[in-house]
């Protein structure tokens, strides 16, 4: 249970925080990064979901969705904070299980289903929303790429379908930018080599 009565407790005043376990690391250590930038993800996904209009049938399917989702990074983060083999005996540790992870993959089926295949790379925006969730996307690959590294360094485990968890939501929030874009109708295309098209006329 959380019990946040007091803000500041001035405990990291010298550069250290606490892990689930109680154990103190610097807070520049790879594990803490891993679940800062969770946090990161989701709060760009929480402005996502301000954006959203709920009049539109599409936004509140997409909002319910997000919604599950920031709680379900929470429950990453508790992952992430609570290093394997290293819990107390007295307390069972929060884990991303692969149902999380086949929730992900039915939710990406559901929704690519409605949109048309891409012949080009997207461009990040066409809506405020989309837009955020391009963002959201990127910081969220980000976080894979601090969790993959975390799992190779000698003497840390992360819960494989963590790893899983993360890896889908990125391709979650890359289809919902679509789908939120009237369904990939306000998508904004790539044009290779378009404005070197255009140098090359104005030479």
């Amino acid at each position: 249970m959380v019990v946040l009565n007091k803000i500041y407790t001035r405990t990291g005043d010298d550069g250290t925080t606490a892990l689930g376990t109680g154990a103190r690391v610097s807070k520049y250590s790879l594990r803490i990064a891993t679940f800062g930038t969770v946090d990161e993800a989701n709060a760009v996904i929480g402005l996502a979901v301000t954006q959203l209009d709920p009049n539109i049938e599409d936004h509140s399917h997409i909002r319910d969705m997000l919604e599950r989702i920031q709680n379900d990074l929470f429950d990453l983060g508790a992952d992430l904070c609570m290093p394997e083999g290293g819990e107390k005996p007295d307390h069972q540790p929060l884990r991303i299980t692969h149902n999380q992870v086949e929730r992900l993959e039915h939710e990406i089926d559901s929704l690519n289903k409605h949109l048309k295949p891409l012949r080009s790379f997207v461009l990040p925006g066409g809506s405020p929303a989309a837009a955020s969730l391009h963002i959201a996307r990127t910081i969220t690959r980000r976080a894979e790429r601090a969790i993959v590294e975390l799992a190779d360094t000698k003497s840390e485990v992360v819960n494989k379908a963590a790893l899983q968890f993360i890896n889908r939501l990125s391709d979650f929030l890359f289809v919902a930018s679509r789908y939120v874009n009237k369904r990939g109708k306000d998508d904004i295309l790539w044009a290779p080599g378009m404005t070197q098209e255009i140098d090359n006329r104005q030479e």
